[in-house]
């Protein structure tokens, strides 16, 4: 694999793709993809493991901030509130932190014209990374991965675990967050320079989606590959990585919650196709409809909600007496205590200032 890089000569000619949608749709894939035709993915990268054997190709710099502003946002990586959006939001609109990317990102351009920036977390924070692109002078394009929900969670329940003791607890919290996020993802795209890939076509023939992207936003790696990058590209891209082909006969999920999502899955389809101004309102009446629904599950959860907070409350008490320094009186054992006259006692409290009140005459 060659990487196509050098200093920037202009600011015109800088592009940064974004790889967004869940984890777990290909957008590893893609980004390997781009960052072997020549683009550049900010070093150092997330070191490969069992769950990603290929790589992720996400900059591990990239990586640390999202972690660090989803803790301060108190929002998890795959989380299914509607108002999550908002909480990632304030969080990131500071002016620090957009400083703080902006410096990185010319760091970045320093080194090559055309970057790609992959993280299942960046959804949270497009719009910090849209404001500190155009700071830049880059012109920012998105690329969003699209492979069916059954799959996503799918794939996620064999890699990361189930949550709930192997109830469908999990399936039915995944399914969620895939809808909140994917609905939210196009939402943030829009009127922005984006394409939407399907997984099957990239790993079918990666050829005409990714060069497709080439010519739609300029992307000059691309556009210019070389013969021994593309051959590189055919090695990376393995059919095989499609590991888990899941359906909803393999994931417990409610009714309601499963046509939501399979009529997600049908807009993002038809956004692909022609991304015209009824499917974006067709997106905006699913949003509508999810943000109702979960609305209504915290409804009817609230009561379990209380008493968790209760045991919780409860605990933290428990625990905070349980460590409470004691007196060294309190550490005397109480046989010993019992020896020492009443009168001696009282006048050893009234010494150390814990000398108990008197009763009634």
């Amino acid at each position: 694999m060659s990487e196509h890089s050098g200093p920037s000569t202009s600011a015109g000619s800088r592009r940064i793709v974004f790889v967004v949608g869940s984890g777990r749709s290909g957008t590893s894939t893609m980004a390997g993809t781009l960052r072997t035709l020549g683009m550049h993915v900010p070093q150092p990268e997330v070191v490969a493991d069992a769950t990603n054997p290929k790589g992720f190709g996400e900059p591990r710099w990239v990586v640390d901030l999202h972690a660090e502003l989803l803790q301060r946002s108190n929002v998890q990586v795959s989380d299914a509130r509607p108002r999550a959006w908002l909480d990632a939001g304030t969080t990131s609109g500071d002016h620090a932190t957009r400083e703080r990317v902006t410096a990185w990102l010319e760091e970045q351009f320093a080194v090559s014209d055309e970057l790609v920036v992959k993280d299942p977390r960046a959804a949270w924070f497009l719009g910090l990374w849209r404001a500190a692109a155009d700071r830049c002078g880059a012109t920012s394009s998105y690329v969003t991965m699209l492979r069916p929900v059954t799959e996503v969670v799918g794939s996620k329940q064999a890699y990361y675990g189930r949550m709930g003791a192997g109830s469908d607890q999990g399936a039915i919290t995944r399914t969620a967050a895939w809808v909140n996020m994917m609905l939210h993802t196009e939402r943030a795209t829009r009127d922005q320079q984006r394409a939407f890939v399907h997984y099957g076509d990239l790993l079918d023939d990666w050829t005409q989606p990714v060069f497709a992207l080439g010519e739609a936003f300029d992307l000059t790696s691309v556009r210019t590959a070389m013969a021994v990058d593309i051959a590189e590209v055919h090695r990376f891209i393995d059919p095989s990585l499609r590991r888990v082909t899941a359906t909803w006969d393999d994931i417990g999920v409610p009714d309601r919650l499963r046509e939501l999502a399979d009529a997600t899955w049908q807009a993002l389809v038809e956004v692909a196709r022609d991304d015209t101004d009824e499917v974006r309102r067709r997106c905006d009446e699913l949003r509508e409809a999810y943000a109702a629904q979960y609305a209504e599950a915290e409804a009817f959860a609230h009561s379990t909600v209380v008493a968790q907070r209760r045991t919780a409350a409860a605990e933290a008490r428990r625990q905070a007496a349980a460590e409470a320094p004691r007196s060294g009186a309190d550490r005397v054992p109480h046989a010993v205590r019992a020896m020492v006259p009443p009168a001696a006692r009282q006048k050893l409290r009234k010494v150390v200032g814990r000398e108990r009140p008197q009763g009634p005459a």
